[in-house]
């Protein structure tokens, strides 16, 4: 008898948790981050090192724009799976973040950390897309005296080049918009748009016509064919 009790409370308490973990889910796909957090954090308490409940507590934060709790779960998160170049990533962007959150003075003791996640992420995953991206970024926004560069940023947006044309035509004219090259950033954003057809790819191509270049005849014309294609 004490037996078949303890195993009704094991399959009661396990469907429970599993129960528990599905309401989660449902929360953040739903985007009602404190219903889901308060459900994941409990998820956490029988599973401290549950890969999945970790990300979603970190990415959870990241949309509360709560940095340190963001930063705490993803570094547990490279902790536990040293090798995962999407935690090293998700890691530094929250370092990244908070750094533009704080004051200049706090933001110096950050950076170096924000670079080494996203080196160590690129290192990991030769095809991460999306850390290539933030290695552009991060070395076009710091100061050369900390060690930002443009010939760093050129060196990613070409390796993107070379995973995805898009992405590639994309980062390379975010740097000539970033120096104000304008008439070479609408070169790339036009074949980035000419092989994409995206909503991303037009709003780039777009924003710089009606706001960079002030080309309301350009932004006119690329709206009126864009929306042609999606009616």
């Amino acid at each position: 008898m004490k037996h078949i009790v303890m195993l009704l409370l094991v399959v009661t308490f396990s469907a429970s948790a599993q129960s528990d973990m599905e309401k989660a889910e449902q929360y953040f796909k739903a985007q009602r981050w404190e219903q889901a957090k308060v459900l994941f954090e409990k998820c956490l308490k029988t599973s401290p090192n549950n890969n999945y409940v970790l990300e979603c507590l970190g990415d959870i934060a990241g949309h509360q724009k709560n940095w340190d709790e963001a930063i705490k779960y993803y570094g547990q998160l490279k902790m536990l799976q040293n090798g995962n170049a999407n935690y090293w990533y998700k890691y530094g962007g929250a370092m990244g973040m908070k750094a533009k959150s704080v004051n200049k003075f706090k933001a110096l003791g950050l950076i170096d950390d924000v670079e080494a996640a996203f080196l160590k992420a690129a290192q990991l995953d030769p095809k991460h897309i999306d850390t290539r991206w933030a290695l552009v970024m991060l070395y076009l926004e710091l100061p050369g005296i900390l060690g930002g560069s443009e010939t760093k940023a050129q060196k990613y947006a070409t390796e993107l080049m070379v995973l995805s044309k898009v992405d590639g035509y994309l980062s390379k004219g975010y740097i000539d918009e970033y120096f104000k090259r304008y008439a070479k950033a609408e070169v790339h954003y036009i074949k980035a748009h000419e092989i994409g057809n995206s909503k991303t790819t037009y709003q780039k191509l777009y924003t710089l016509y009606s706001i960079k270049l002030k080309n309301t005849e350009k932004a006119r014309k690329l709206k009126e064919a864009f929306e042609g294609k999606e009616s």
